[in-house]
């Protein structure tokens, strides 16, 4: 009988804004708190709200996680990847 694995997790990216913002994080309780959202998008990327704007394109999405203060923007691409766009701190 073969193994039941849970489902599986969005794949995660960074723009390149993203990735600068990342480079800057040094207090262990901040990388923590990205971490956890991360982990939450990635499981259930449709989690966040949906921001109003242009609908062209992938929908830009917000995760607030009000535990760690911090709120994180994103889409998820056609083929179910996670791209964040920012971490913002509440």
């Amino acid at each position: 009988m073969p193994a039941h694995h849970g489902a599986r997790r969005a794949r995660i990216a960074f723009s390149d804004a993203a990735a600068k913002q990342l480079e800057n994080l040094t207090v262990e309780a901040e990388i923590h708190a990205l971490d956890r959202a991360l982990v939450v998008i990635s499981v259930d990327p449709d989690i966040g709200d949906p921001l109003p704007g242009d609908t062209t394109g992938p929908q830009l999405r917000q995760y607030a996680d009000e535990l760690e203060a911090v709120r994180v923007l994103y889409f998820v691409t056609a083929l179910r990847t996670v791209v964040i766009v920012a971490y913002i701190e509440v």
